[in-house]
């Protein structure tokens, strides 16, 4: 069973990081750029003279593309082991899995990872103003933890209970709400910091999706091996 859980996870990890990290170099690593730009003050966005939206960013560092692919796949396949591990209690439950389940697994942890805490503390480009660093981790973490209860609540719940149980470890962490700024300040056009965010959830949105398909796939084709 532990064989089959890590290779299901490795393989599943690798693949759906690697394609996660493409697009994040591709969509979402020029705007990161770009924002660098107006954080260092080579651009400024409250002048007299308007900024051109599209800037020459030079050609991307070879070496930091590579540790960012290598660091996305190291975490995605984390994120697998989590995945393939729950799956495999829900395999023993009864439950099927493969690559079409696998979808919904890839979805539900994209809430809980990404747009459950986003709700409240969406992604950032540098530059802008923030909370303490230590205080919005642990909101995270605690929002993340509590959105994944509630996943499984709710696929796997049989009552009222357990589903409204769901419905309020998801509201809780937004009713006690996100750590933020003293002020909003920062040299970072707001609507770079809009797109960031759009493409940080857009990448997201793809990579979990595949990464649940793929943990259902290779969970399924091992289990036949």
């Amino acid at each position: 069973m532990f064989t089959r859980i890590v290779a299901s996870a490795v393989f599943a990890g690798a693949a759906a990081g690697l394609i996660a990290a493409l697009l994040q170099l591709v969509f979402v690593q020029p705007v990161l750029l770009h924002a660098e730009l107006y954080e260092s003050g080579q651009l400024v966005h409250f002048g007299a003279d308007p900024v051109s939206a599209i800037q020459d960013l030079g050609n991307f560092e070879l070496m930091r593309n590579a540790l960012s692919v290598l660091f996305t796949m190291l975490t995605y396949t984390g994120y697998a082991l989590v995945i393939v591990s729950l799956m495999s209690i829900a395999a023993d439950r009864g439950a099927m899995i493969d690559g079409r389940t696998g979808l919904l697994w890839g979805l539900a942890g994209f809430l809980a990872a990404h747009l459950a805490p986003a709700f409240s503390l969406p992604p950032e480009v540098p530059g802008v103003a923030s909370a303490d660093l230590d205080v919005r981790q642990y909101w995270w973490f605690a929002t993340v933890a509590s959105a994944g209860v509630a996943m499984w609540l709710i696929g796997f719940g049989k009552s009222w209970t357990a589903w409204g149980a769901a419905a309020v470890l998801l509201a809780a962490p937004h009713l006690i709400g996100a750590p933020q700024p003293d002020e909003f300040a920062g040299p970072v056009p707001p609507e770079i910091g809009a797109l960031f965010a759009a493409r940080a959830l857009g990448v997201g949105f793809v990579a979990w999706a595949l990464l649940g398909s793929f943990c259902g796939y290779f969970w399924s084709r091992n289990g036949e091996s």
